[in-house]
């Protein structure tokens, strides 16, 4: 049996106002990062406000005074994140947020999150939450906790969706697929207008998509393997244009159950009808934002309903 770990740790750290753009430290400054990670930098797209890599585990998104990186796998993203805080002290950031999902085999890890905790305590100060039941699925993070306050329209969602069934999970599975036939099955164009994109088809299988519009950005990460599938989304698109796209996910890729975790959405995040909620928490963070996680079981055989934010 082939088994790929897919859920993602997950760094974002802003700089404070005035200091020298981040983009113009240069892909090799980023290669070096990533190389932290035990990742590469497979491709990339540019506009005026972002530059989003493709990673061989997932995805890094530079823009002036912030970075994003997510790596999934074994991958050693604490790493990463403890050889940018060499370059950048603790006075020259703003924020620094350090999340971890539960992995279905974590005795393969390099590293637990206690241990990630403990290398990034002993350079920035900081606190750490677990949001989600310990015996369940749950989310970890750690954050600087000197106080920050984010702008209005930072807001960003995560769709993470695990044991997809059905025609488009079967498509995923297949030996002869080819990224056209994804790219056509996910319809990013129509989903998406007006973003750039860039994406990659892994071997046997795997795929992943960056995209950016601005400074919107969207990541897709596939790993379909049947007995471990898991799909991620991640967005700062405004709650009016992602709930339709977090819809045609599910619609599509139908998984058995999925998390829902957002920073400083406005509304509650609830859901109706077909998914039954079996978990939620809520965690007001001290660098500003408000994070909440649930966990939905989808039971078979009924419809879907739309997810209300």
């Amino acid at each position: 049996m082939m088994f790929f770990e897919g859920s993602e740790k997950k760094v974002e750290a802003v700089l404070k106002t005035g200091h020298n753009s981040l983009r113009a430290l240069g892909k090799p400054f980023w290669e070096t990062m990533v190389a932290q990670a035990n990742a590469t930098i497979l491709s990339s797209v540019h506009n005026d406000d972002c530059d989003a890599y493709l990673l061989s585990e997932s995805s890094l998104f530079v823009w002036d005074d912030r970075f994003l990186m997510l790596t999934c796998g074994t991958t050693t993203l604490v790493q990463a994140v403890t050889e940018f805080l060499k370059h950048f002290s603790q006075n020259e950031l703003a924020m620094l947020t350090y999340q971890r999902k539960n992995e279905y085999q974590s005795h393969l890890q390099k590293s637990s999150f206690d241990e990630d905790l403990a290398a990034l305590s002993q350079l920035l100060p900081g606190c750490a939450w677990r949001l989600g039941h310990l015996d369940g699925h749950h989310n970890y993070i750690f954050h600087s906790d000197a106080p920050y306050q984010p702008d209005a329209n930072d807001a960003t969602a995560e769709l993470l969706m695990y044991h997809i069934q059905g025609p488009a999970a079967e498509y995923l599975r297949r030996n002869d697929q080819t990224v056209e036939g994804v790219r056509e099955l996910f319809d990013w164009q129509s989903m998406l207008p007006d973003f750039q994109f860039d994406d990659f088809l892994f071997e046997p299988f795997g795929y992943s998509m960056n995209g950016i519009r601005g400074d919107r950005y969207v990541t897709v990460h596939v790993t379909p393997q049947e007995d471990s599938s898991y799909v991620s989304f991640e967005s700062n698109l405004d709650q009016a244009e992602l709930l339709p796209v977090l819809n045609q996910l599910l619609r599509r890729l139908n998984p058995q159950s999925y998390d829902l975790i957002s920073f400083n959405l406005d509304a509650e995040l609830d859901h109706d009808a077909r998914a039954q909620r079996v978990d939620q928490a809520l965690q007001d963070l001290a660098v500003g934002y408000r994070m909440r996680f649930a966990h939905y079981l989808v039971p078979p055989s009924q419809p879907l309903a739309a997810i209300q934010l």
